[in-house]
């Protein structure tokens, strides 16, 4: 008997191995799996500009780092006694506004410099509900706590959502022809906005990056909204909130991924971090004893091959 409708993935290419270079944007789930990556030891970045949830945020944050463009002081404001930026996540806010500017632009240069080195981007969309707020009539990526009386909330449609991701893919492209783009839509229910709105904003995602998806060989889309839907649709794999994926969820979804896009040699030295991992968290009864002691030695000799093999992995 089979008590689970599993979703058919088809194997994609060019795979992820110990030489590629991923970067992971958008919404909390690309932090989820691209600390996966970080746990393997992948050349791997997330999120500068911390999570973005939408795809106009992801869009003006890939115009500002393509084209070489900087935050001024007249980009930031002060509220709760932190200095924030409109385009970027709270967790970038700072008391310091001089703080606050250098990381910003910072991690613009930073992001030009990792999309041209990169060989997989991953854009994962989590809602198309947006805030405009009404001062500047502008599209923000984080209220940052703001009242909400000061923002008008829009659903952004399949067209626009679309045009979004078209100009996502240009400013990608105009800085590295060859990478490979692959889009998802996030697991993580937007409850907040409420069920019948939630259903909506993921139905227009969904569409919005099929159409997209369809235009070209370079562009894949991953399942993890349907993985999470249909193989795992009950609440023992969410968090306590009843929202999140949990971690065994994530860990399934983590697995299945790999069956998709992870080559087998990279898999033989992923269980080699591993081992080392495991090894480096382990918590000795007696760290006197001989045995830690040629436990110790071991480990050391695993992590100095892994890193003589690959010499960006730090542990």
């Amino acid at each position: 008997m089979n008590l689970q409708t599993k979703i058919p993935l088809r194997s994609q290419e060019p795979k992820i191995g110990y030489d590629s270079e991923i970067f992971m944007l958008g919404s909390c789930f690309a932090e989820n799996i691209g600390e996966k990556f970080e746990y393997y030891k992948f050349k791997n970045r997330i999120n500068p500009f911390g999570i973005l949830f939408h795809p106009k945020a992801i869009e003006t944050y890939l115009w500002m780092a393509s084209q070489d463009e900087n935050y001024t002081e007249t980009d930031l404001f002060y509220h709760n006694e932190r200095w924030h930026c409109f385009d970027a996540h709270s967790s970038l806010s700072n008391p310091d506004k001089n703080v606050l500017l250098s990381r910003l632009n910072e991690s613009l240069f930073d992001t030009k410099e990792k999309i041209k080195s990169s060989t997989h981007i991953f854009i994962t969309l989590g809602t198309a509900w947006v805030y405009r707020l009404k001062s500047l009539d502008m599209v923000v990526a984080n209220c940052h706590k703001i009242s909400q009386a000061e923002f008008d909330k829009e659903l952004l449609s399949v067209e626009e959502i679309e045009q979004n991701l078209q100009n996502c893919v240009r400013l990608i492209r105009s800085v590295n022809q060859s990478v490979q783009i692959v889009f998802t839509v996030s697991p993580v229910r937007h409850i907040k906005d409420g069920f019948v709105e939630n259903t909506r904003s993921k139905s227009n995602l969904i569409a919005a990056v099929h159409r997209i998806v369809e235009t070209s060989s370079k562009f894949v889309y991953f399942p993890s909204y349907e993985l999470m839907m249909d193989e795992l649709r009950d609440y023992r794999f969410y968090n306590e909130d009843m929202v999140h994926p949990s971690d065994l969820a994530i860990q399934y979804i983590w697995d299945r991924f790999s069956e998709v896009w992870i080559s087998e040699h990279a898999k033989r030295t992923m269980k080699q971090v591993e081992e080392v991992q495991k090894g480096l968290s382990h918590r000795p009864f007696n760290p006197q004893s001989e045995q830690y002691t040629l436990f110790l030695k071991k480990l050391t000799l695993k992590k100095n091959q892994l890193q003589s093999e690959y010499p960006f992995m730090s542990f």
